[in-house]
């Protein structure tokens, strides 16, 4: 199969035309006319994950490995590194990031993981209906996620409507209309102005909160007459 094929069909699943302006999904590696034998999906890639990479494939990552521009490839640096390897192996890389965002992943964490009914959808910002203690609804976003601890911010107790936004989404906080804001990478002062202003608050981590992205799309690509493999990159954070 050629890359161009397979562009064409993401490109039906979750449009490239609706990624956000500072986005960079799309081929990153690779050329349209380059043919593959396989398919890796995988959240990120990294080192470990591209070893075990048979050559002539094509991974297809969430996170976009060339994201802000590269001024220079230096080969002993992430991610010059990782794009020499893929040149000498032959192998492609096509990103889906916030195109896919829109397009399936913050709906299907809400209803497959967390297994939630969608009121509402703004944007990349998904709303459901509860009602519960803000302890229980922490009791249950760490059995739905398997999590040990979450980092949460306490306003109020009552929770009848939460917002929910996989990866990064503390950005949007001012735009939530909720009980509670489910996102991951928050930092203090976001975690300061919530308090402040009556927001609960779940941490819901970035790699946890969006480890399901190979396993969605795959359901996309069943179809597909080529074989599709998951193999997801680890979460560089360890828990002490």
């Amino acid at each position: 199969m050629k890359i161009a094929e397979i562009y064409k069909n993401l490109d039906e699943i979750c449009p490239f035309a609706s990624q956000e302006s500072w986005d960079n999904s799309g081929l990153q590696v690779g050329s349209f006319d380059s043919e593959f034998e396989r398919i890796y999906l995988s959240l990120d890639i990294d080192s470990e994950l591209l070893q075990n990479v048979l050559p002539n494939s094509l991974i297809i990552t969430h996170h976009p490995l060339i994201f802000k521009g590269l001024k220079s490839l230096d080969y002993s640096l992430y991610p010059s590194s990782l794009i020499r390897e893929m040149m000498i192996k032959n192998i492609s890389l096509i990103s889906l990031h916030t195109n896919a965002d829109l397009a399936f992943l913050n709906e299907k964490f809400v209803t497959q993981v967390l297994g939630l009914e969608i009121s509402r959808k703004e944007g990349f910002l998904i709303y459901a209906d509860v009602k519960m203690k803000f302890s229980e609804l922490c009791k249950f976003v760490k059995e739905k996620l398997g999590l040990e601890n979450l980092r949460a911010v306490y306003a109020k107790d009552e929770i009848f409507k939460i917002c929910i936004c996989t990866g990064s989404g503390a950005d949007l906080m001012q735009d939530v209309k909720a009980d509670a804001f489910l996102t991951g990478d928050l930092k203090y002062h976001q975690a300061l102005y919530a308090k402040e202003n009556g927001l609960n608050l779940i941490d819901i981590n970035h790699y946890e909160s969006e480890r399901y992205f190979s396993d969605f799309l795959a359901k996309y690509l069943q179809n597909l007459k080529i074989e599709v493999i998951i193999s997801n990159s680890k979460n560089p954070f360890t828990y002490c």
